[in-house]
């Protein structure tokens, strides 16, 4: 068990029960011509947390311990994603559409894929998801389930959205979740912050966060 200094109190690691969990680090979100920037959005903020989700990646791998990637796509036919969803705002190009990375936001496109510095190795899953948390529509918590992992250690984009979903849908399915502050990203920083203190309100209502190199250290022992 390592005690990581956590936000708001000390977070218990237990790594024989713990896995990485890396949301939606892909390039529709992470890279110009994507739909996050069909959405009107500068890329920059994601792009910036690369190195530090490679550098926890990187550290983590070495523990040989579970490692699981999403990515927010949908079937080819668009089936699986709702009216509401399809319509919904004013992007320049709508999910589905054809991009300079491919359709947008569809399952085997260029863009539907993880950034390279962060590409999968063949040994660690990769979850498509239709919706915004990663329990919705997926096999996630069977997997998590069968191996018997009790405890979540996250980082990706976006923080309000995908990430934060995610937090709140495995916290009420008891699972303790541990977000990344510098290995997490928003559009909009003043989002990223309001969700930080969202997450950690009320003695980790949702869960407890830190910083990378606290993560680093305490795995690295």
């Amino acid at each position: 068990m390592s005690i990581i200094d956590a936000v708001p109190f000390p977070f218990e690691l237990n790594m024989e029960k713990a896995a990485l969990l890396i949301i939606d680090m892909q390039r529709d979100f992470v890279e110009p011509g994507g739909f996050g920037e069909s959405l009107g959005n500068q890329v920059e903020p994601l792009q910036a947390i690369v190195p530090t989700v490679q550098r926890v990646l990187d550290a983590w791998r070495i523990t040989k311990k579970m490692v699981i990637h999403t990515r927010e796509s949908h079937l080819p036919d668009l089936s699986d994603c709702p009216a509401s969803k399809l319509e919904r705002g004013k992007p320049t190009l709508r999910i589905g559409d054809k991009g300079p990375m491919g359709r947008i936001l569809v399952q085997g496109e260029p863009g539907n894929q993880i950034v390279d510095a962060l590409k999968p190795l063949a040994d660690e899953l990769v979850i498509d998801k239709p919706g915004k948390g990663a329990f919705y529509g997926t096999p996630l918590m069977d997997i998590l389930q069968k191996n018997n992992i009790c405890q979540l250690v996250i980082m990706g984009v976006t923080t309000e959205v995908c990430v934060q979903t995610t937090m709140r849908e495995a916290n009420d399915r008891g699972f303790d979740c541990l977000l990344i502050e510098d290995a997490t990203a928003s559009y909009f920083p003043e989002f990223k912050a309001a969700t930080l203190a969202m997450v950690t309100a009320q003695s980790a209502i949702v869960g407890w966060t830190c910083l990378s190199t606290l993560l680093i250290q305490a795995i690295s022992t």
